[in-house]
């Protein structure tokens, strides 16, 4: 891989840059860092040796756009001109003829929706090319994020529909994670207890619906008994139109999702 530039140190962008290094997709002195806090270079200094830290961008062939996205425009027009060849953005709510426009139409422009579970290396993110992307390009940017996950290629109108599902839908398993604690401690479990077992309950379950050749319905009906516990719960779930209510959620995120990116 050529020279890369990362512009933005927060944790999305340092745990792309942690997954290309422990894959080895680059080395460590064939990457800038760009971050403006000085204590937050400091910190990164010391989590990536080898890696050159800057204030300011200066331009590489190679940029991801990490930063927040009041500042992505910024960032990219002052890369005019100095030889970047492509883009990877994972700036929300920043459109790929946004970005085209500030770095220029010469430079192939990849915008990129990842989730919070890339910080762990089992990341779920899309992605969509630009006019000038080739499938060179793309298979750049696809490398960059299957080394914290997995990713899928979807036309960017559809962006902010993953944006609801995968990319806020870690949200939506921490609120459940957290109702199903709180339901164990009412029924007598220490929380201790009550957390262990639906930290593991939930990783099982995530593993059966990966591994398994199982869709999440027929994994639902082998769990439920019938006239069993499984059933009672479900039934009240049912009741109270958790299924519509997700939908309803998801559907509230893909327009707010909209609005974000005008």
């Amino acid at each position: 891989m050529d020279e890369l530039e990362l512009i933005g140190g927060g944790s999305m962008g340092t745990a792309l840059l942690h997954g290309l290094l422990s894959h080895g997709l680059v080395r460590a002195e064939q990457v800038s860092l760009v971050e403006v806090d000085g204590e937050r270079r400091k910190e990164l200094a010391l989590l990536f040796p080898g890696v050159t830290l800057l204030e300011q961008a200066v331009g590489a062939p190679q940029v991801i756009v990490a930063t927040k996205p009041n500042h992505v425009v910024e960032a990219l027009t002052s890369l005019r001109n100095l030889g970047v060849k492509r883009v990877l953005s994972i700036a929300a709510g920043i459109n790929i003829a946004t970005l085209e426009a500030a770095i220029g139409p010469q430079v192939a422009v990849i915008r990129a929706m990842p989730n919070t579970p890339a910080l762990v290396g089992e990341g779920a993110a899309a992605m969509s090319g630009g006019s000038a992307a080739t499938e060179v390009d793309l298979a750049w940017a696809e490398l960059i994020l299957d080394a914290v996950g997995m990713v899928v290629r979807v036309p960017e109108s559809q962006l902010d529909a993953v944006t609801a599902v995968s990319g806020s839908g870690p949200a939506y398993v921490f609120l459940i994670a957290e109702a199903m604690i709180d339901g164990g401690v009412i029924q007598g479990l220490d929380r201790a207890t009550a957390d262990a077992l639906v930290r593991q309950t939930l990783l099982g379950s995530a593993r059966l619906l990966i591994d398994g050749d199982w869709d999440p319905a027929e994994l639902r009906a082998r769990v439920a008994s019938p006239g069993g516990t499984t059933e009672a719960a479900l039934n009240v779930l049912q009741a109270g139109k958790l299924q519509a209510t997700l939908i309803d959620a998801i559907a509230a995120a893909t327009k707010r999702s909209q609005e974000l990116a005008g």
